[in-house]
């Protein structure tokens, strides 16, 4: 097994794993496609003194508020966490060894160790799945007793009214607020935001290589995500890997199951969604075609 697939198993396991540091382990896999196999240990027993350090600030104080205000003016007063709006797209940015060494990062690097420190010091918290930038909170022992929390803009509270401006922003448009909005991110849910994060930012950059291992990464925290499995082949593709592209890119044809390759017809007229379907299946069909003349001239 190849120390990728390894990783990629790995990674998978931490999604399922419900231990209070799969989190972190998880980010650690996801920082391998940059740095290689590093050990977790380490960057726990950081994570662990800043935890017993938050503790100790929190002990006496029994608000939410209270308690959540002390430890953002913890980590991001005295320790000097930020948001790295300067150089939003560094990579590093997405490193969780990196962001504890350099003390800034984007909002979900940011986040994991929030919660990690925040868990730490007996609060109970979780990751909620904003569109586009990445929240967390602080449940108090109340069913309306809670609070989001920005990470990224050094631990500010956010009332309702500041969601709905910060959901706008990320539209470009006035849009009518959800539950949905705010839900909570679980871990894999959390890796697979992250990992997809990081691979948009190779990709821009043409860093193929790190594109297909982080994609490889993606593919194994849902091996139902087609368009993850489309995007590994086509990258494999790109870097000459031509039986696993075309390994890929068969398997992502038969996932897709069009209603248009049945021979019946459809029961309403295709509308500019199937017709966009249609076009990427037969794009990706061609390129099934040349590979596998090209794979066939390998034997």
């Amino acid at each position: 097994m190849s120390s990728i697939d390894a990783r990629a198993r790995a990674l998978a396991a931490c999604a399922r794993d419900t231990e209070p540091d799969a989190l972190v382990r998880g980010a650690l896999l996801i920082a391998s496609v940059e740095h290689g196999d590093l050990e977790a240990a380490p960057v726990l027993e950081t994570l662990a003194a800043m935890g017993h350090e938050a503790a100790r600030r929190v002990a006496r104080l029994e608000g939410l508020e209270d308690r959540v205000t002390t430890l953002g003016d913890y980590l991001f007063e005295d320790l000097g966490f930020h948001g790295n709006e300067a150089r939003y797209d560094d990579p590093r940015n997405s490193f969780l060894n990196d962001v504890l060494a350099r003390r800034t990062g984007i909002p979900i690097s940011l986040a994991i160790v929030w919660l990690d420190v925040a868990r730490r010091a007996g609060l109970r918290v979780e990751g909620v799945n904003f569109p586009g930038h990445f929240l967390v909170r602080a449940l108090g022992d109340g069913p309306h007793d809670e609070l989001i929390v920005d990470v990224f803009h050094g631990g500010a509270l956010l009332r309702e009214g500041d969601c709905q401006r910060l959901l706008e922003r990320h539209a470009g448009t006035a849009v009518e607020m959800s539950p949905e909005v705010l839900a909570t991110a679980g871990t894999r849910q959390t890796l697979i935001r992250m990992a997809t994060n990081l691979k948009r930012l190779y990709v821009r950059s043409r860093s193929f290589p790190q594109a297909l291992e982080t994609t490889h990464l993606l593919v194994a925290l849902d091996e139902h995500a087609a368009m993850e499995l489309r995007d590994r082949g086509l990258l494999a593709y790109q870097l000459k890997r031509l039986p696993e592209a075309l390994r890929d890119l068969e398997l992502y044809l038969r996932m897709l199951s069009p209603p248009y390759l049945t021979g019946q017809p459809a029961a309403t007229p295709p509308g500019e969604d199937e017709s966009e379907d249609r076009k990427e299946y037969e794009q990706i069909w061609e390129h099934v075609k040349t590979l596998r003349r090209r794979v066939a001239g390998f034997n």
